[in-house]
């Protein structure tokens, strides 16, 4: 699946929820595609059995633009311990530590649950991702409408 030139319009909340499902699992565990004649969002993993039928063509074809994974866009990890810095330099080392095992971003949680950090961590994420997820389109082309 390649990047064009072409615009497509997509609508806003399918797109956060093909992005949601994207990030949900590990790297290429789930992915998601747009077609550029349609703006219609496609849905595959390899953990679940799909629920539409999927174009024939859709892993050769430059009609489709990949959604990309959180980690893609520096929304992951990075994201976390940019916040940790940002709002509790002195838990750094510990979030930093979380990150390094499996179950990290429960931990994570937990830290911030305990410093009453959590919603605004959420918030801090939601922002990111938007502003992510809006350069990404901006740059392949993609109009996103109804947001």
């Amino acid at each position: 699946m390649k990047t064009s030139a072409k615009s497509v319009s997509v609508n806003a909340t399918e797109l956060l929820n093909a992005f949601e499902f994207v990030s949900a699992g590990l790297l290429y565990e789930h992915s998601a595609a747009i077609c550029i004649d349609t703006g219609r969002i496609y849905l595959a993993s390899s953990m679940i059995e799909a629920e539409q039928d999927l174009p024939e063509d859709l892993e050769t074809s430059d009609r489709y633009i990949a959604v990309p994974h959180k980690n893609e866009l520096g929304l992951g990890r990075d994201l976390a311990l940019s916040f940790i810095d940002r709002e509790l330099p002195g838990d750094y080392n510990t979030a930093a530590g979380f990150f390094r095992r499996k179950g990290a971003y429960g931990r994570f949680k937990q830290l911030l649950q305990s410093r009453s950090m959590l919603q605004r961590w959420y918030d801090f994420e939601g922002r990111a991702t938007e502003e992510a997820l809006r350069a990404w389109c901006e740059e392949n082309g993609i109009e996103v409408v109804g947001a």
